[in-house]
């Protein structure tokens, strides 16, 4: 009887100090977000959860943007990510970027969910235009996204970002800019305003404000930041661009074909700079065609400009 006492009365001891010992992580788990430094030991929805829980928690509360998840997921799947690194990135990201866009370059997000018909009003009165498009179903203006004066409407899955049309002596252009080797690099002229990225071409997170930006009527990237991005250009002569100063880099990503936005009232572009070991061979590795547009291909990767 008293054997059995003892091992009653040090089992409740151990369920006592168990509970005491555990108190204080349930309450931390509650508090802060705690995961695995390989976050490729947790599933997809766990790791969904730890990395919204830590933005909320740098943040103040604000949600995780859906296009920012998808870049740390595949971060974490492709590049091997930690949890710190995770953690570190967020923290870059809020730097500089907590205030509202200004209007020449707002944007409005707008999303048709399971196929359904939504309306949108947006802060700007007039027309407006496709930013990026967010879904695997195509925006084409016309059949599943349209424009009115105040609004923008969306059908058929189509979920995108929108902003107001380029006002008069304006329009918005696409441009492609790379930092090489991590080196500054300068793209485009006259650009005013912000510069929005619309699809990083880089591992290296680009940040506005951190590793790109306009400066000096320029978009600039910085430490390897490589992307495309949507810029809005004023250069006091209407829709007529300065001659000079204009260049896009084009790169054919594990040698294979690929197209880049060139600005057809700038003439025919011609190669300044190689920036492959892959040599550029004008008809075989690059070209361009006011019906194709610029492209290259095998490899090549350069910076062309203006005649």
């Amino acid at each position: 009887m008293h054997r059995m006492f003892s091992l009653t009365l040090l089992s409740a001891l151990v369920l006592a100090a168990g509970a005491v010992l555990l108190q204080p992580a349930q309450a931390q788990v509650g508090t802060r977000a705690y995961a695995p430094e390989d976050l490729r030991t947790l599933s997809v929805a766990d790791q969904t959860r730890v990395i919204s829980q830590e933005y909320r928690e740098q943040s103040n509360g604000r949600a995780l943007p859906n296009d920012q998840l998808r870049f740390y997921l595949d971060q974490v799947r492709l590049s091997r990510w930690t949890f710190s690194q995770v953690k570190n990135d967020i923290a870059k990201s809020l730097v500089g970027n907590t205030g509202p866009l200004p209007p020449s370059t707002q944007t409005i997000r707008c999303e048709s969910n399971d196929g359904r018909q939504r309306v949108c009003n947006t802060p700007w009165r007039g027309q407006s235009i496709l930013a990026r498009q967010l879904s695997s179903a195509r925006c084409t203006q016309g059949q599943t996204w349209f424009s009115a004066m105040g609004r923008v409407t969306v059908t058929q899955g189509c979920r995108a970002e929108f902003s107001a049309t380029a006002g008069p002596g304006s329009q918005l252009v696409i441009l492609q800019c790379e930092s090489s080797d991590g080196r500054l690099r300068s793209c485009g002229n006259d650009v005013v305003g912000r510069a929005q990225l619309q699809r990083q071409l880089s591992k290296q997170r680009c940040i506005e404000n951190g590793n790109f930006g306009v400066r000096n009527r320029q978009l600039w990237v910085d430490g390897g930041c490589r992307g495309v991005f949507l810029v809005r250009t004023s250069n006091g002569h209407g829709n007529h661009p300065q001659p000079g100063g204009y260049s896009v880099t084009c790169s054919s990503d594990k040698g294979r074909h690929a197209t880049c936005a060139w600005d057809a009232r700038r003439g025919a572009p011609m190669l300044l700079q190689q920036l492959s070991k892959e040599a550029c061979r004008a008809g075989y590795s690059w070209g361009y065609t006011a019906r194709t547009g610029l492209w290259v291909n095998h490899g090549c990767r350069a910076r062309f400009g203006t005649r």
